[in-house]
C-alpha cells in the first residue's frame, strides 16, 4: 500500500478544498465549503484532506459522533472525492489510508453514503468495491426515482389527460429569484399540514444558499389568478436537475397545479439536454419501507428506481 498523509479539514484549507472539488470526477456543489458549512453549527466536522507528496490526491466530507465518522449527515451523498485521472489502484490505497488514519484516531465505525451514479458522468463505482471488499456492509438503500431525459418520456396517460383538460385555466409557472412566497404560503404550512413537519432548510437558510449558489438553486413557482398555488425547488448539477422540494397549496392540489410544473419542468430539461431528473426518495418508515402514494406519483410522472446506497465498516 502507498503512503498518503492524510490531515483534517481547518478554515485555512476553504480555498484548497473548494479548487479541488470544482475540478473533481465526483462532486457537485454540495461539497463546496459554503454549502457544507450553512449547518456548521449542527455537526462536529471530520472532513479530511489527503495528500501525495504534498499535492492534494482526495477528499472526505465527513462529520463525527462519538466513535463513528459519518459520510457527511447533512449532506443528501457524499463519498471519497477524487480527480478525473485516478485510477483504480490509488483509489484502493486511499481507502486503506483513510481506514488506517480512523483507527490512529480511535474511530470505531465508518458510514458511506454513496453518491448516486446519475451524478458522476465518467462513473465512481471503484470505492464501493474497495469497500465491500474490506468488510464493510451495504446496511440501507434508498428508492430514488429518477427520469432519464435522453429517453423518451414516459409520463402516464392520465397525467397527461388531467394536463390537457386544465390548459384552459392558465396556470403560469415562472422562474422566482426569491423563494419566500413559496416557503410561507405553500411548503411551510403545507408540511406543517399534513405532517406536522417543517422543510430541511429554513426560509433564511435556502435563500443564503441560493445566494451562494444561484445556477444552482432555483424556483419554480406556479400561479394561478395572480396567486402562487404550487412550486418545486430545484438543484442543478452539471449532468442532473433534483427536485429537492414539491409542494402545492390545496387549491393547487384541485388544480393538479403540482403535475403541471413537474410536466412542465421535465420537458424544459429535457430540451436543455440534462441527462436526469431526480425525483427524490419514497422510503417511509411504515412497515413496507416505502410511501405508496409518493412512489405511484414519481412513476407515473415517468420515474423509475435508482437505488443510492448506503455502506457501515466496523474497524474494531
Amino acid at each position: 500500500m502507498k503512503k498518503y498523509s492524510v490531515k483534517r479539514y481547518q478554515k485555512s484549507d476553504y480555498a484548497t478544498w473548494n479548487s479541488f472539488i470544482g475540478q473533481a470526477k465526483n462532486a457537485t456543489f454540495l461539497f463546496h465549503r459554503d454549502f457544507m458549512e450553512y449547518h456548521e453549527d449542527r455537526f462536529e466536522d471530520f472532513s479530511l484532506l489527503i495528500f501525495d507528496a504534498g499535492k492534494l490526491l482526495a477528499v472526505l466530507p465527513a462529520n463525527k459522533v462519538s466513535n463513528a465518522v459519518f459520510s457527511h449527515q447533512g449532506l443528501t451523498y457524499g463519498g471519497l472525492v477524487y480527480p478525473h485521472k485516478i485510477k483504480g489502484e490509488q483509489v484502493a490505497d486511499l481507502l486503506d489510508c483513510l481506514l488506517s488514519f480512523f483507527k490512529d484516531c480511535s474511530i470505531e465505525t465508518f458510514f458511506l453514503k454513496q453518491i448516486p451514479f446519475i451524478y458522476p458522468s465518467k462513473g465512481n463505482a471503484e470505492m464501493e468495491f474497495f469497500l465491500l471488499n474490506r468488510g464493510a456492509s451495504l446496511y440501507k438503500k434508498e428508492m430514488n426515482l429518477v427520469i432519464n431525459l435522453a429517453m423518451p418520456l414516459t409520463i402516464s396517460k392520465s397525467k397527461l389527460k388531467h394536463l390537457k383538460k386544465n390548459e384552459a385555466l392558465d396556470l403560469e409557472l415562472i422562474e422566482e429569484t426569491e423563494l419566500d412566497s413559496f416557503w410561507k404560503l405553500v411548503l411551510e404550512p403545507r408540511l406543517l399540514e399534513k405532517y406536522n413537519a417543517k422543510p430541511v432548510h429554513s426560509l433564511q437558510e435556502i435563500t443564503k444558499l441560493k445566494a451562494l449558489f444561484p445556477r444552482n438553486i432555483k424556483q419554480f413557482s406556479v400561479y394561478y389568478n395572480g396567486a402562487i398555488v404550487a412550486g418545486i425547488t430545484v438543484f442543478e448539477t452539471e449532468t442532473v436537475v433534483k427536485s429537492q422540494y414539491g409542494a402545492t397549496t390545496k387549491i393547487g392540489e384541485e388544480l393538479r397545479a403540482l403535475d403541471f410544473a413537474f410536466i412542465s419542468l421535465i420537458e424544459k430539461y429535457k430540451k436543455l439536454g440534462t441527462l436526469f431528473f431526480d425525483m427524490g426518495i419514497v422510503n417511509d418508515t411504515n412497515e413496507k419501507g416505502f410511501h405508496a402514494g409518493l412512489l405511484k406519483q414519481k412513476e407515473e410522472l415517468g420515474g423509475s428506481v435508482f437505488s443510492q446506497d448506503f455502506y457501515k465498516m466496523n474497524l474494531v
